[in-house]
């Protein structure tokens, strides 16, 4: 089997905790994360051959993280550390819904300094699929990586795998990442995206319907969105159709989407999914139905538990969760 490999944040999560007394001073638990490290953890926990790739901090944070990716079964041997800048830090706040809004300590951070030269050439040879997001687009040298780092997996025959996950509060001020959000989206085989993101891309065109007409100018093939518990939907150059969601009482929302990835992914590993036979795969009703209502249970799963790696779901606990919402 090849592997997953997931490229770019990675960081600590500081959950805000429910406060002991009326009185108390706020309280946050520190919990390993980032986007595309909770993606390789889920797919690792589901039973994937998932690696994680990327550059941690020298520090007390980046020794937890790696500790945490390791112990989840992730592979690290393509991580890197440096002393150049310490790990980012989040913190997050939650709703009485669960939703969280966050605080962000980044830049510096050391994901940024990664560079093209960094990657190992044996990563992306066993590679299967390619995953990034656009937290690892914010400044130029890292976008250059990532983009870099998808240009090498399509070199090897490499699927790739792109979840927008825009945080709006990681960008520079006043600057506009729709241009460096369509590099991305364009050299993405699979993307994801949120009714939010979909919404912001739509903003500065004519609508969703010009928005697909952009994408499909592009590698894609398969566009995925996701609104919580309402329906999944789903685009193709060709077709689209939903696909009931999962409701589920909401604790934490903050790796929901990271989980659904995961699952999608892990989805996609294991039906052997390539960039040439993804357009049949597509088309294929029931696998492709199956893959997405498997990730729709990983989501869900996440979204009862609170943290981030701690929150990704087993096969089993997916499996459950959709045998209890049959």
């Amino acid at each position: 089997m090849r592997t997953t490999l997931c490229f770019g944040e990675a960081l600590i999560d500081f959950h805000a905790q429910p406060p002991a007394t009326p009185d108390a001073p706020p309280a946050y638990l520190p919990f390993a994360g980032g986007a595309p490290a909770n993606v390789a953890v889920a797919v690792a926990k589901l039973g994937g051959d998932a690696a994680f790739i990327g550059m941690l901090g020298a520090d007390a944070f980046g020794d937890l993280l790696a500790k945490s990716l390791g112990e989840a079964g992730v592979d690290m041997q393509y991580v890197t550390r440096t002393d150049e800048a310490n790990t980012a830090l989040a913190f997050v706040s939650l709703d009485a819904n669960g939703e969280r809004s966050f605080t962000f300590y980044r830049p510096p951070a050391a994901d940024l300094l990664y560079r093209a030269e960094d990657f190992p050439a044996p990563a992306f040879e066993r590679a299967g699929i390619f995953h990034v997001c656009s937290n690892s687009l914010t400044e130029a040298g890292i976008a250059a990586t990532t983009l870099e780092g998808m240009a090498r997996a399509h070199a090897t025959g490499t699927l790739v795998s792109f979840d927008m996950n825009l945080r709006p509060a990681l960008w520079p001020r006043n600057e506009d990442p729709t241009p460096r959000l369509w590099q991305a989206l364009h050299a993405a085989d699979v993307v994801k995206l949120s009714t939010e993101e979909l919404d912001f891309l739509a903003q500065p065109l004519s609508g969703e319907a010009a928005v697909l007409a952009k994408l499909w100018q592009g590698r894609a093939r398969w566009l995925v969105i996701t609104d919580g518990d309402a329906p999944i939907r789903w685009f193709t150059p060709d077709s689209d159709g939903t696909l009931t969601a999962y409701k589920v009482p909401a604790v934490d929302t903050t790796g929901a989407g990271d989980a659904f990835v995961g699952g999608l992914i892990y989805g996609l590993e294991q039906a052997g999914v390539t960039p040439d036979s993804l357009g049949a795969f597509v088309t294929h009703a029931s696998q492709r139905d199956d893959v997405l209502r498997f990730a729709a249970a990983c989501g869900a799963v996440a979204v009862s538990r609170r943290g981030s790696f701690e929150a990704m779901p087993t096969p089993e606990t997916a499996r459950q969760l959709m045998a209890e919402h049959a």
